[in-house]
């Protein structure tokens, strides 16, 4: 069971079926995608002596040469470590010790900040930077002819956690587990088929990136974009160029799509399925990405730990407007994926009731085997079988989860547990209110009172008062916020989630 077999099959029934693009511009077919990749692997094994289970780091903007990196890694049996591009180097570093990574694709760009510190990573021994000796030495080497038989236990991608919370966790995922999760994704999310092209324009190191794997079964096409990031008028032209367009997408990335296809009065057609997950999408948001550019969405949640493969909002229930319990359905993040049991449970795992609030849990074939050299966060997080999500939701009767918050972004105050989606929910309502996220302020006598930064629309002003009375009409008195921070913007990771950590840090510096 090796991934890059998926490569393989799809080269051998489809070879001449266009693979890999950059921007309009073809690349490889798949004959020519697997030979690059078994190349790679070759040079990885017989030149740099590379033995399987041998960790291999990916320090690279998307670009086309990423996936065929990929999968050369693959083939050879090795373990990818992906490292998020927009990572500080001396963060890159941490991960490349911690993973004690061997070999590192980078690209040249990131190369050069990397390597004054790279003292600090003994054991990596190769930089391999696309169009430098070293990397054309690999696609010049003989290529192996099939890929390395692994167990479906063994390791496959090493994924590094954002840290939020303190040091980054490397998350194990074995090939057993990225095949359940690609089943997943023909199950739950979408069909796809050879003419289908998914495009690259959220980091291939992260949810983006896994599911190319589906697309790659399906002999479908690769597209990175010019940029090699996203930008909402370069997709809406490979959209009208290539058709049928595929793309995941933070929900901050959807609204900007959505805007700007709304402002320049651009036909969404090319646009087949757009895939949003990694945040919390807010119902006001989805209900007018639909409304501007249809049917094309599907939600998915899940995280590191349990790779896009949680729950799903399929096509159909967002389209299902008349149902009667269409308002709460698009408010949720769906039901539990094919290969997986969600539950939502108390401290100690055991289930409880519809409509109660608890952790959300899931156990099956795409949980991660656990933390990297980390025994101590393994057993935290997995325990009797199930996956402690540190998620805060509540399923319904049909088995739709609504999620709440992360558990330590949940605010008590006076004894009573206030969910900052919910205030965020109602304060989207405001019409002059672009974007919102709320947290918990110490209070001497609550416990924790509610802060909202309100980011308003261009040319609009909401007032406090405003404000207030839109909470006091929708929400318990108590839930309100007690103060309201106007700012330009919220502060957000690289793949688009507000950065709460922050957010407490500027109120602090702010002053009550």
């Amino acid at each position: 069971m090796n991934l890059a077999q998926l490569l393989v099959r799809s080269a051998r029934v489809f070879p001449t079926a266009p693979a890999l693009f950059r921007h309009t511009t073809l690349i490889a077919d798949y004959r020519g995608l697997a030979t690059r990749s078994a190349r790679i692997a070759g040079g990885l094994t017989d030149g740099l002596r590379l033995k399987p289970g041998d960790r291999v780091g990916l320090f690279m903007d998307n670009c086309p040469e990423y996936l065929e990196a990929l999968y050369g890694i693959w083939f050879a049996g090795l373990v990818a470590v992906p490292i998020n591009a927009k990572l500080h180097p001396r963060e890159a570093l941490f991960v490349l010790q911690d993973s004690g990574a061997l070999a590192l694709f980078v690209s040249e760009a990131l190369s050069t900040d990397l390597m004054a510190l790279l003292r600090g990573a003994p054991a990596l021994r190769h930089l391999l930077i696309p169009g430098r000796d070293e990397y054309l030495k690999l696609l010049a080497s003989e290529a192996v002819t099939e890929p390395l038989h692994r167990a479906p236990d063994d390791l496959a991608w090493l994924f590094y956690t954002s840290g939020t919370t303190g040091r980054p966790k490397g998350v194990m995922l074995s090939h057993r587990n990225l095949f359940a999760m690609t089943t997943c994704y023909f199950t739950d999310v979408d069909q796809v088929a050879p003419q289908d092209v998914m495009v690259y324009s959220a980091p291939i190191s992260h949810g983006a990136g896994l599911y190319n794997s589906a697309h790659v079964l399906a002999a479908a096409r690769h597209v990175v974009p010019e940029s090699g990031h996203f930008d909402p008028e370069e997709l809406v032209a490979l959209s009208r160029h290539h058709g049928r367009l595929a793309m995941f997408a933070a929900p901050t990335m959807v609204k900007r799509l959505v805007d700007h296809v709304a402002q320049s009065g651009s036909d969404p057609a090319g646009f087949r399925t757009i895939v949003y997950g990694g945040g919390p999408m807010y119902a006001e948001d989805i209900r007018r990405a639909l409304d501007v550019m249809g049917d094309r969405f599907v939600q998915i949640y899940g995280q590191g730990e349990s790779p896009m493969t949680i729950t799903a909002l399929s096509r159909a229930h967002l389209a299902d407007r008349h149902h009667p319990r269409y308002d709460q359905r698009i408010a949720s993040v769906g039901v539990a994926q094919s290969l997986v049991e969600v539950r939502v449970g108390d401290a100690e795992g055991r289930p409880i009731a519809a409509g109660e609030v608890g952790e959300v849990l899931v156990r099956g074939e795409t949980v991660m085997q656990g933390y990297w050299q980390n025994p101590e966060a393994t057993a935290a997080t997995l325990r009797n079988g199930w996956l402690f999500t540190g998620d805060v939701g509540s399923l319904d009767d049909d088995g739709f989860l609504a999620l709440k918050d992360r558990s330590k972004d949940v605010i008590i105050s006076g004894g009573s547990n206030i969910y900052p989606r919910e205030v965020e929910e109602v304060l989207l309502r405001h019409p002059g209110v672009a974007e919102v996220s709320v947290i918990g302020r110490r209070h001497p006598e609550w416990g924790e009172v509610v802060v909202a930064f309100v980011v308003g629309r261009p040319g609009v002003s909401p007032s406090e008062a405003e404000l207030d009375a839109l909470c006091l009409e929708q929400i318990a008195r108590f839930k309100r916020p007690k103060a309201y921070r106007f700012v330009a913007a919220l502060p957000k990771n690289n793949y688009g989630k507000v950065l709460k950590t922050e957010l407490r840090q500027l109120d602090q510096g702010l002053g009550a």
